[in-house]
């Protein structure tokens, strides 16, 4: 650890408690927390877009797990060599995810998967879900975050700002085990998630956005912070011509998302009249005669 006089951003001591023979993580508990605060946004989002109450948690039943699985194998398959070059870790160490490492467009890929088999049992539009549950994921991805700070993980280069981050010898990569203080990107980029939220709120709310265009938002300018968090990041990752593989992921889907929400304004205006498959739109009689035999 750096010295406890500097003022500096301390890492915790373990990011385990043991409760009897049961390991409580905190990396699992801020994932947790974040899915339970991404459901809860996105239900009362869902409502005012005209779904049904509750709808939400059970796209969570399919997302969630889609996510987890998606995100891990993203992690894995971007940096592959951790676990499986000359002295990787081997495949049961990519297994533990309680250890860190889950790539956020893993999860988004793994996670639209799962929405799209819930919305499809339910005769729902996935565009509508996406942008209701749009603000709550980045809000989701600002708590997960603190995951990582609980791990010493994914920090960024050496730096001696009043904000470094401690981080014990045991953590630090290899060559920079003459450095304590570290700039603290998992903070960096919690900050911008909540930015980036209400940025998606307050034009979701200020042009009536519809169609996708509010999930789409939100990769774009979360794509932003992303590309240049990874630019001080200094954690092992796959390298393209010397350069991370997810700054290149970052440019490219940011590139989609923008493209997505030009054509999707030009050629479907405003937001959706229902969010519900013309095949599938419950009947308003039939819904008054439900309402009314209860």
């Amino acid at each position: 650890m750096g010295n406890a006089n500097t003022g500096f951003i301390p890492s915790p001591e373990s990011g385990v408690w043991e409760l009897g023979p049961v390991p409580v993580r905190a990396y699992a508990l801020c994932i947790l927390l974040g899915i339970v605060v991404a459901v809860w946004v996105g239900n009362k989002r869902w409502v005012q877009r005209g779904g049904k109450a509750g709808f939400i948690t059970d796209v969570a039943l399919w997302a969630v797990p889609f996510g987890i699985v998606g995100a891990r194998l993203y992690h894995v398959a971007t940096d592959h060599s951790t676990y499986f070059g000359p002295n990787g870790l081997g495949i049961v160490a990519a297994l533990k995810i309680w250890q860190g490492g889950l790539g956020i467009w893993g999860a988004v890929a793994g996670g639209a998967l799962g929405a799209w088999i819930a919305c499809r049992r339910s005769g729902v539009l996935l565009p509508p879900l996406a942008d209701a549950i749009a603000p709550g994921i980045a809000l989701a991805q600002a708590i997960g975050r603190w995951g990582n700070w609980f791990n010493q993980e994914l920090f960024g280069s050496p730096t001696t700002a009043p904000w470094g981050l401690q981080i014990d010898l045991a953590n630090r990569p290899a060559g920079f085990e003459q450095y304590e203080t570290f700039h603290p990107t998992f903070l960096y980029e919690s900050m911008w998630c909540i930015v980036v939220a209400f940025v998606v709120l307050w034009a979701d709310r200020r042009f009536n956005l519809g169609h996708g265009r509010v999930f789409a938002l939100y990769v774009a300018t979360y794509c932003l912070g992303r590309l240049v968090f990874e630019l001080v990041r200094i954690d092992n990752a796959t390298l393209i011509f010397g350069v991370r593989i997810n700054v290149f992921t970052s440019v490219l889907v940011a590139a989609g998302a923008v493209a997505y929400f030009v054509l999707s304004a030009i050629k479907r205006p405003g937001r959706e009249a229902s969010v519900y498959r013309q095949d599938s739109e419950p009947k308003p009689e039939l819904v008054a005669a439900s309402d009314t035999d209860g």
